[in-house]
């Protein structure tokens, strides 16, 4: 017999008896505080919790019944990775049943005959209480979409992992969908959401029976806490054929990181080394595994040195502009026009370092800006300088670099500059490179057309090392191309060079736009651009980037 009463508060309580008795005794005691489902033996016990499983705050159970008695119900349940999740209460008056019925999992019991109504009360009050918390951290403990560990608690456990078995070698695995945004746009986020849930299943299968753990975050990225492997490669594999079986016509990417175990290293710190890994093949059709090493250890502290002595080298002047002249070849000898601004960095302890080393990484952590304004300024006030002292404007060329447009203050920063020096806007040049653009491009074109209008003068840097140049040359606004002369060098077919050139260079003429000549290297470069009508070249056939005494020098001569 099963009898539902009416509905008077939201939890949900299931009583199961084959005693009607005892059933309308617990009934009475919690009817006023539960809504009640009753239920007379084990089996229709069992189709009552499947049927409201996501309902069900508690189920009060006896053990003693027909059919089906409360250790068969309890067994099911437990084995049930959905049920198991509801609270089991065991009703009985034979205490040697009580331990069996805890070992079993159990939550709780009450004792027979139910003579101390409030104790019941609170014994049910207690356990829904207590599960429902447990729920709450459950669902902030694991992804929905994979039921893998959320990030917070990855790193939890991952940290306990590292501190109380610290014997247990354990490397960090970062695998990564390449772009996988991509794949949702092409099939849907449905099937999206699916390619998600396989490589989480798959990732599980991998660490079944082992001490492994893993984590789903930042949409498409996995990390994988898991003994050493013999062979990454294989397993990236396996992921990958895993993939592979979801569809004929979507291309999904795996990629891979891996830093393998040391013992001095925390998991957080390892899982960055896997991650920067990751990275380094991101876009790489040839390779899809990088494992961290010694090298990459190296980098990493170098880098994070110059981070963090990136604001002392301004203050202290470390930072030092060099300038590269450029000339005016269309007049004999060759004149000084203009020149480029470069920055170097004179380290206290690493010396000289390279603009390769600590200009992209400074582009990719947003600390660009601070290089930037530095040679801007120092640009501007050497303009100043020379004008006063030799009453000629040198005009130079600063970069503007992604970070830079997009900051608000951009305008009030470089107009405040040349006016603070007494400049005029154009004799501070601004150079954006080719690749700048194809990222937010309608932001980029509405920024630079607001410098134009203020006066500024707008150079196109690295034309021809793209692969969208000839679209640029149609929408976006620049005053000076500077073109690349790669075409002119290495070991392809020069004749095809000179063409392509040539017909560039009559190209920017027809549009009534400058063309500098970048990376000129030898006289027959020289000769050549200058019979096909550029007239401004800058490279080491000229001059080399030097510091601001030598190039005075030139401005003197």
């Amino acid at each position: 017999m099963i009898i539902s009463k009416q509905l008077r508060k939201p939890q949900l309580v299931l009583i199961v008896d084959d005693q009607e008795i005892n059933r309308d005794v617990l009934g009475m005691i919690l009817e006023d505080d539960y809504e009640i489902l009753y239920a007379c033996n084990g089996r229709e016990a069992l189709d009552m919790i499947r049927e409201y499983s996501d309902r069900l705050s508690v189920v009060l159970l006896d053990l003693i019944m027909p059919e089906m008695d409360g250790f068969e119900v309890l067994s099911r349940v437990r084995a049930d990775e959905f049920l198991r999740r509801i609270p089991m209460i065991v009703l009985t008056a034979e205490r040697s049943a009580e331990l069996k019925a805890l070992q079993m999992g159990a939550a709780d019991f009450i004792t027979k005959p139910f003579d101390m109504h409030e104790v019941i009360l609170a014994r049910v009050s207690r356990i829904i209480e207590l599960s429902e918390g447990r729920q709450l951290i459950s669902a902030a403990e694991h992804d929905p979409l994979t039921n893998l560990y959320s990030r917070n608690f990855f790193f939890e456990y991952a940290n306990r992992i590292h501190r109380y078995h610290s014997v247990w070698q354990m490397d960090a695995v970062v695998l990564n969908i390449e772009q996988f945004h991509s794949v949702n746009a092409l099939n849907g986020r449905e099937f999206g959401d699916n390619a998600l849930r396989v490589l989480g299943e798959e990732i599980k299968t991998f660490l079944s029976g082992t001490k492994g753990i893993a984590s789903r975050f930042d949409a498409d990225r996995f990390d994988i806490y898991c003994a050493p492997q013999p062979d990454y490669r294989a397993l990236l594999d396996r992921f990958q054929e895993r993939m592979n079986t979801l569809s004929r016509n979507a291309n999904i990417r795996l990629r891979m990181g891996v830093a393998p175990w040391r013992e001095d290293v925390e998991p957080m710190q390892l899982f960055d080394r896997a991650s920067a890994a990751c990275s380094m093949v991101r876009g790489d059709y040839k390779t899809r595994l990088m494992v961290y090493d010694e090298d990459m250890r190296e980098r990493e502290i170098l880098n994070q040195r110059l981070l963090n002595d990136l604001r002392r080298a301004v203050e202290e002047r470390e930072l030092r502009v060099y300038y590269q002249p450029k000339y005016n070849v269309q007049c004999d000898p060759p004149r000084l026009s203009s020149a480029e601004a470069l920055i170097r960095w004179q380290h206290p302890d690493l010396g000289m370092v390279s603009p390769g080393a600590f200009i992209p990484l400074f582009e990719s952590n947003g600390q660009i800006n601070v290089v930037d304004n530095f040679v801007w300024s120092e640009a501007a006030r050497q303009i100043a300088r020379w004008k006063e002292q030799f009453g000629v404007t040198v005009p130079v060329s600063v970069n503007l670099s992604r970070v830079d447009v997009f900051d608000p203050a951009l305008e009030e920063t470089l107009t405040g500059l040349v006016e603070a020096n007494g400049l005029e806007r154009s004799s501070l040049k601004l150079e954006v490179t080719e690749s700048a653009y194809t990222e937010n491009a309608g932001q980029m074109i509405g920024r630079i057309s607001r410098l134009r209008e203020l006066g500024f003068e707008i150079e196109m840097d690295d034309f021809g090392s793209g692969y969208s140049s000839l679209n640029m040359l149609k929408e976006v606004p620049v005053d000076r191309i500077k073109l690349d002369l790669r075409f002119l060098s290495g070991k392809g077919d020069m004749q095809r060079g000179h063409v392509i050139v040539s017909h560039v260079i009559q190209m920017i003429a027809s549009l009534r736009m400058d063309l500098i000549a970048e990376g000129v290297e030898t006289e027959q470069q020289a000769l050549f651009l200058q019979e096909h009508g550029c007239s401004c070249m800058q490279g080491f056939h000229f001059y080399k980037p030097m510091d601001v005494e030598s190039f005075e020098k030139i401005v003197a001569s």
